[in-house]
């Protein structure tokens, strides 16, 4: 990218930022790769490929425009099920990227973490993502979370058996389990649910993502597939975010008046 797009791009990202609320968190169903090789004749592991590249722009975009968590739903559990050769690629490709972009992510302050049943992953990609966490522990701008071999059932119910084996050992009340208390148990524990959830290739359905997080979460769907998304899409997705009203079971005129009554206690005189 020239100086010219650069700045140009620089100029977006300030009118978004002044334009209304970034999200705080942000989780992309990165959908259609294969698609968009085969629409080419190309091999679907052309498609991953220039997935990869997509990955490494839009962390960037996020982090520069104040994005503090994005999610990447990179590998899901049903993932498994794909043709040997196909999961042996990405589980290459996700090897490679994670050897090549881990400096840049820390010279980025991006701090990277992982959910999902990271065992189940080959033991080299298992070393490498350890490194990779390790060494961007302490970054602050931005947390880039990978879920790999993730699946929201799969974690809903990984819950279930450690609450269930608290409660057999009289460690935890029935009184106690309660909303607050069950997100302390999901692999999210430590960083809010996502604001705006993105998804590529068209499809409407979550595939399994996030099931317990997204309850009031806003979607955005379009029919880019992952490989031909960009910045103008992403920006796209966040400016669609700021003229949605979240009203979390409540009605517009509360929402309104709570508004309201923040702005009126901020310009109260010190």
């Amino acid at each position: 990218m020239g100086k010219k797009n650069s700045d140009a791009d620089s100029k977006l990202q300030q009118a978004l930022k002044q334009a209304g609320e970034i999200p705080v968190h942000i989780a992309i169903i990165m959908d259609g790769n294969g698609r968009w090789a085969k629409k080419r004749a190309l091999p679907r592991v052309a498609g991953h490929r220039r997935g990869v590249e997509t990955v490494k722009d839009i962390v960037k975009a996020c982090a520069q425009v104040g994005v503090k968590y994005l999610t990447l739903y990179t590998f899901s559990t049903e993932n498994w099920k794909r043709p040997k050769d196909e999961v042996s690629t990405l589980m290459r490709l996700l090897l490679r990227s994670l050897k090549r972009e881990a400096k840049e992510l820390h010279e980025n302050d991006i701090r990277m973490q992982t959910i999902g049943d990271i065992k189940s992953l080959p033991e080299a990609v298992q070393n490498e993502l350890c490194e990779t966490i390790k060494k961007t522990a302490g970054n602050k701008k931005m947390t880039l979370n990978l879920a790999l071999s993730y699946s929201g059932r799969w974690e809903l119910i990984k819950a279930v058996k450690e609450i269930a084996a608290l409660a057999s050992e009289g460690k935890i009340s029935e009184n106690e389990i309660n909303e607050a208390n069950f997100s302390k148990f999901l692999t999210t524990k430590d960083i809010p649910d996502p604001d705006l959830l993105i998804r590529t290739s068209g499809e409407f359905r979550v595939s399994n993502f996030l099931l317990w997080q997204i309850a009031y979460t806003e979607f955005f769907i379009t029919d880019v597939y992952w490989p031909d998304f960009d910045r103008k899409h992403l920006y796209e997705a966040i400016k669609d975010f700021q003229h949605r009203e979240r009203r979390f079971g409540k009605v517009s005129e509360q929402i309104q008046k709570n508004e309201k009554g923040l702005k009126n206690v901020s310009n109260l005189p010190e």
